[in-house]
């Protein structure tokens, strides 16, 4: 969707901007809902840079989405000083982006060095604005006509916030505090807005979106978290829930439950159809505190309950914490948060992943070919809902 006419010369630098990265064929393009991520991995097995790696070995799986970490890390990438810089002219990054995925997850940190837990003083509202519209700008340029989304947001929200889930923790979420998160999130989804809306762009989108980790304490006891003090507040366009304190013992029912709740509280978006909270985090360890923890059928097992409850509410996306393990135990020992292991052995939720990516795309390019188009996503969620079903 154009904002205003086309100049000749604005014509022509996106033109030659869409012609570095390719159109995705409908069958690419489309929603697969589940995904995983690559942040952080502790191991790899090629001399690629990580993320490269990681993301070859996601998109050999046959996965449409990609979440990674576009955040400053001037050891590993020194020559970056910008969002813009990382994402254009660091070759990882780029090489990325640039990759046949339709949707990017991004933990997008500015490199001007800003605040809010004192308070969002302007001088820093302008900096993350200028460098959240600068990189919404770019993305929008280069990409469009590609058909891609890239989805703008951050680390678990009530961790900033407030740190832990005890009743001390309360207290930490000050009205300063809690005011400061607002106008952060305010300005950066503005950023986003304005970028859009300055920018030339077709069939290339950007959307904000803030992620959350402990709703469960305000659904059921009242307490002050981010659900309740912050999302209210802020008009963002989606919701990510790195739901560990729901899915770690997942019950299909008090699954749904938390969504809704935390679907009640966003702020109504006319032109986002669907459901707005994705889970951006689920996953369970081989080890803990130096035990055993799961299995591989177990986190298989239990996986397959969290993906069966999220696709029946209607998360757009369903991220597995993750590709490689990011981390360790007391005693150095990985503490398996991963699909597949240190050695390269490719566990069973790698393989629930890859067959499920397997049947998907034969569903949709089934009904591409029967009706000319690929399935709406009610139609491709229930089918979907099924299959996991009878994998249980």
């Amino acid at each position: 969707m154009l904002s205003r006419p086309f100049k000749p010369l604005t014509f022509l630098l996106l033109f030659a901007a869409s012609m570095e990265a390719a159109e995705l064929p409908e069958v690419d393009r489309f929603n697969y809902i589940l995904g995983t991520q690559a942040i952080g991995g502790k191991y790899q097995f090629t001399r690629q840079d990580p993320l490269v790696e990681s993301a070859e070995v996601i998109r050999d799986m046959r996965a449409s989405c990609m979440k990674f970490d576009l955040r400053p890390k001037p050891k590993q990438y020194p020559g970056a000083h910008s969002l813009v810089e990382l994402a254009r002219d660091e070759s990882s990054h780029r090489k990325v982006l640039d990759m046949p995925f339709a949707h990017f997850q991004l933990w997008a940190e500015p490199f001007a060095k800003t605040s809010w837990k004192q308070g969002f003083s302007k001088a820093h509202a302008e900096l993350e604005y200028q460098e959240m519209y600068a990189l919404v700008a770019h993305l929008l340029k280069s990409y469009s006509g590609t058909g891609k989304t890239f989805y703008l947001g951050h680390w678990e929200g009530d961790n900033l916030l407030r740190g832990g889930i005890g009743k001390t923790a309360d207290a930490q979420m000050t009205p300063e505090k809690v005011q400061g998160m607002i106008d952060w999130l305010n300005t950066r989804q503005r950023a986003v807005d304005d970028a859009k809306r300055d920018t030339p762009h077709q069939d290339v989108q950007v959307w904000h979106y803030t992620e959350l980790n402990h709703p469960t304490i305000s659904l059921r006891e009242g307490r002050p978290t981010w659900v309740n003090q912050v999302l209210p507040h802020v008009p963002v366009d989606f919701v990510s829930y790195s739901a560990y304190d729901v899915t770690n013992e997942p019950k299909p029912e008090d699954i749904k439950a938390v969504l809704s709740y935390i679907e009640s509280k966003l702020t109504p978006k006319p032109g986002i159809q669907g459901k707005r909270v994705f889970i951006g985090e689920y996953g369970y360890s081989v080890f803990h505190n130096g035990k055993p923890h799961h299995s591989p059928e177990e986190q298989n097992r239990l996986s397959l309950i969290t993906i069966h409850a999220t696709l029946e509410w209607g998360c757009p996306f369903i991220l597995y914490w993750e590709l490689y393990n990011n981390e360790l135990e007391a005693d150095g020992r990985q503490r398996g948060f991963w699909m597949i292991d240190e050695k390269g052995v490719k566990q069973p939720i790698y393989e629930t992943h890859r067959l499920y990516y397997q049947w998907a795309r034969q569903f949709v390019m089934e009904c591409i070919t029967r009706t000319g188009r690929p399935p709406a996503d009610a139609e491709f969620r229930t089918a979907a809902a099924e299959y996991f079903k009878s994998q249980q």
